[in-house]
């Protein structure tokens, strides 16, 4: 009698993130270096610099409107996937038309291409780092891959400009835009092989709740709606967003610093210095977990990047200087971890994604403004515009811990990770709270 055949072991699903890792930083090394680029290229062209001004400005605005939009359509859809690698392709096609069209083309036409290719902007800044979710399971497995994700946002910021400066100082600022445009292309190659495999957990739509489909307006509201009504997700916002309005003006400021002590052109070396802090700091949270929880861990970063640079505006010396620079990016890494694993943890499964998009729109908004204040006040002294940037860094780390004590009457009903602010039932297990 022939022996029963026992069923072969199935073998288990391949990671993904590496090639979502990879297609991260190609996608975010392009978004980091734009503004050097556009900057650069209008100067070469026309001679002046307010022409890439104005077509910064059009990349930033349509984040804050589109972040919702992106969030809604990428979750609806049948294949979440073919949302991302068409944003990816916008973004890609856009860098690559205005590098063709600054300083060119009639202002109108430059502008509405820099407007379309920054309504794609979420899914870059922030609608990536939802995908995490869906590629990692739930645990210290996830909460590693938060950290590589944030440290290879970072690492996007370090290398976005260095690249940039090279390329246009060897060859051109038209030359360093186009090959921007290459690189956001190489994110949608190594996109669309991770998305040929499938992801290992199932696509994005199995992670959502099995309510009955509703409207995208129905769909909007309900982002929002966890946006406000989850006090973990609103208190980090609020926190990050204030924080954001006086990073966004730091690289004006360190170029107004350095020229201050006398050491013209070495504000580029202060945020470089800041920026691989921050990429030390997050990389060190992917190999160890500090017994913090993740709130916590945000306002001590938030803290901790406030009394770097507060410290900083009041020391004379270039080289202390750089090195408070450095720990404040140091600092600022931890952040951004935090605020990822906080979106992921406490966002409603169906609105995850808009909650990422959301999230780092209005941080962009923030540091928009922030860039704009700063302009304002440059004739201020070097130093007490630092000193309200730090300012803006511990005001974050107070309205985020005054925000998580205070309990709102709209508030959901329960504080575990991905509370459903629209009372909806939500589908599989609440996962238990990080200590």
């Amino acid at each position: 009698m022939p022996r029963p055949r026992t069923p072969a072991a199935v073998p288990a699903p391949r990671s993904r993130l590496p090639l979502y890792l990879a297609t991260a930083f190609c996608a975010r090394l392009a978004e980091e270096g734009m503004a050097v680029a556009v900057a650069l290229l209008a100067l070469q062209r026309a001679g002046d610099a307010a022409q890439g001004a104005f077509v910064l400005t059009a990349w930033m605005a349509p984040h804050v409107v589109a972040a919702p939009l992106v969030g809604a359509l990428a979750t609806r859809m049948r294949r979440p996937r073919l949302c991302y690698l068409g944003a990816l392709s916008g973004f890609a096609a856009a860098v690559v038309t205005l590098s063709l069209l600054i300083a060119r083309a009639p202002a109108p036409v430059t502008l509405a291409v820099a407007v379309a290719g920054g309504a794609c902007g979420p899914v870059v800044s922030g609608g990536l780092s939802g995908l995490i979710a869906v590629l990692v399971p739930a645990g210290p497995r996830q909460d590693r891959a938060y950290a590589l994700d944030a440290a290879v946002y970072n690492a996007a910021s370090v290398a976005g400009p260095v690249v940039v400066g090279v390329t246009a100082a060897v060859a051109s600022p038209g030359a360093a835009m186009l090959l921007l445009g290459a690189v956001a292309a190489g994110a949608v190659a190594a996109g669309a092989v991770a998305a040929a495999g499938g992801l290992p957990y199932g696509d994005a739509r199995q992670h959502t709740d099995a309510r009955p489909a509703t409207g995208l307006r129905a769909d909007l509201a309900a982002g929002l709606a966890a946006l406000w009504r989850v006090r973990e997700l609103r208190a980090i916002t609020a926190g990050t967003c204030l924080a954001f309005l006086g990073i966004g003006g730091l690289t004006t400021t360190a170029v107004l610093l350095a020229a201050y002590h006398g050491r013209p052109g070495a504000g580029g070396a202060l945020m470089t210095a800041f920026a691989v802090g921050a990429f030390a700091g997050s990389l060190a949270l992917a190999r160890w977990r500090p017994p913090l929880s993740d709130p916590r861990l945000a306002t001590l970063s938030l803290c901790g990047t406030g009394l770097a640079l507060a410290t900083a505006a009041l020391v004379p010396s270039p080289a202390v200087c750089a090195a408070l620079f450095a720990l404040a990016g140091a600092c600022d890494g931890p952040l951004l971890t935090a605020t990822f694993r906080i979106r992921a943890a406490y966002a409603p499964p169906r609105a995850r994604t808009q909650i990422f998009t959301l999230g780092a729109g209005l941080k962009i908004t923030a540091a928009a403004c922030g860039a704009a204040a700063v302009g304002a006040g440059a004739a201020l002294p070097p130093p007490l515009l630092l000193l309200a940037i730090a300012a803006a860094q511990l005001g974050g780390a107070l309205l985020h811990t005054l925000v998580r004590r205070h309990q709102h009457p709209g508030d959901a009903h329960t504080e575990t990770p991905g509370a459903d602010p629209t009372k909806e039932a939500v589908s599989g297990p609440v996962p238990a709270e990080r200590p």
